[in-house]
């Protein structure tokens, strides 16, 4: 197989490994409740191990990245994943909620750096002319655990009980491990670049701008999603095994939203900045106004999906527009960023299932902050200068 012009089996691996990640990070939301009921705290208390995850990722994952960069990439690569095999154990076997926090914060450090430095390796294995779909591939393992991995996931808590799902989740970690050290060649350490210098890429202030747009316009993700399962089952009726197939459906919605996203930032990058923020508070005020109604909520949850996820392309775009030199760290800040909004959604979830307002009102919890995003969105799309992507 040439690597020219086939993606290679070890791109394949550093796939098994992302969708083994963002299995962990996303599966929560599957079995919500489960977890609620087995330590005995609220839904809104378990909905902040979403939030311990991703401002683990937001804290650690541009630190880390930029101190393992120096070290050989296959050895960190394996350290890391050996991290999230001996972390997601630790929750799998968790009997109280402080120590299942601790290792999902452990869970998340890993998941910054190994997607920083694995998309590295990922281009590295490939030709110059396949360097973005070698990226692009190892991706869709983050957005194939939101279709197979996290119903996937609760399909297996519902059966044999939610411990049983983080320890498949640390098997997978540890088959992407072994094979990691069995086909990913070694490859040397690079000399760092000057932590300053890539810094400096932050003083534009249109970078900053990318950054918040992200921030804002991503937190009605994860607050709607985050606790999709009190939604179901408290207001659609549906019985918690229907979970799984309802999770399916979503998922199938954000591997068709990545599509169109990426097509229409091709196309028009300032129309797809603005117009698909703007379907997806429309299609959670759907969300909310028929989410007693189980099939129509089904539906309306599918939209949601995929115009949720066709965000994610024109806002990495964004970034990588005014990344300057330092199109790698402004990646990760990005990276950053959507989790940032993931914990600001997993709070303001939280805040609202275990209020007397209750499962509900999350739908229009949720459309809130990517209302002032879109308001932030326009103005800046306004202003700002043609700049042409940096490569």
């Amino acid at each position: 197989m040439s690597l020219k012009s086939k993606m290679p089996l070890q791109v394949w691996i550093l796939t098994l490994a992302a969708f083994a990640i963002g299995t962990a990070e996303f599966v929560i939301a599957g079995i919500l409740t489960q977890v609620a009921e087995s330590l005995n705290i609220t839904e809104g208390q378990a909905g902040h191990l979403i939030t311990g995850y991703a401002l683990a990722i937001v804290i650690g994952g541009p630190i880390l990245t930029l101190w393992l960069a120096r070290y050989r990439k296959r050895v960190v690569l394996i350290g890391l994943m050996a991290l999230f095999v001996v972390s997601n154990l630790i929750t799998a076997f968790a009997t109280d909620y402080t120590t299942l926090m601790i290792s999902r914060i452990m869970a998340g450090l890993t998941q910054g750096p190994f997607y920083g430095i694995g998309a590295v390796v990922a281009t590295q294995l490939v030709s110059e002319k396949m360097a973005g779909q070698a990226v692009g591939q190892m991706f869709a393992g983050l957005t194939l655990a939101n279709v197979l991995g996290v119903p996937g996931g609760a399909w297996i808590g519902n059966m044999f009980g939610w411990n049983i799902t983080f320890i498949v989740v640390a098997i997978l970690g540890a088959l992407a491990a072994a094979a990691i050290a069995i086909a990913i060649p070694a490859q040397g350490a690079e000399a760092p670049k000057s932590i300053r210098s890539q810094i400096g890429a932050f003083s534009n202030p249109q970078l900053r701008a990318s950054l918040m747009i992200t921030t804002l316009g991503w937190v009605g993700f994860m607050t709607f999603y985050g606790y999709i399962a009190p939604i179901a089952e408290q207001v659609a009726g549906f019985a918690r095994p229907s979970l799984t197939w309802i999770l399916v459906i979503v998922g199938l919605g954000l591997v068709l939203g990545n599509t169109l996203g990426g097509k229409t930032a091709d196309r028009n990058l300032s129309a797809a900045l603005i117009g698909w923020p703007a379907a997806m508070i429309a299609a959670l005020i759907v969300a909310g106004l028929v989410a007693s109604q189980p099939y129509l909520f089904v539906a309306a949850a599918f939209v949601f999906g995929v115009v949720s996820f066709a965000n994610v392309p024109p806002m990495q775009m964004r970034v990588m527009k005014h990344g300057g030199d330092a199109p790698e760290l402004a990646a990760t800040a990005n990276i950053s960023a959507f989790n940032i909004a993931n914990a600001l959604g997993g709070i303001i979830g939280g805040a609202v299932v275990d209020s007397s307002l209750g499962a509900a009102y999350i739908p229009f919890a949720a459309l809130i902050v990517p209302t002032i995003g879109l308001a932030f969105i326009i103005w800046q799309e306004r202003k700002s200068p043609s700049v042409p992507v940096t490569a």
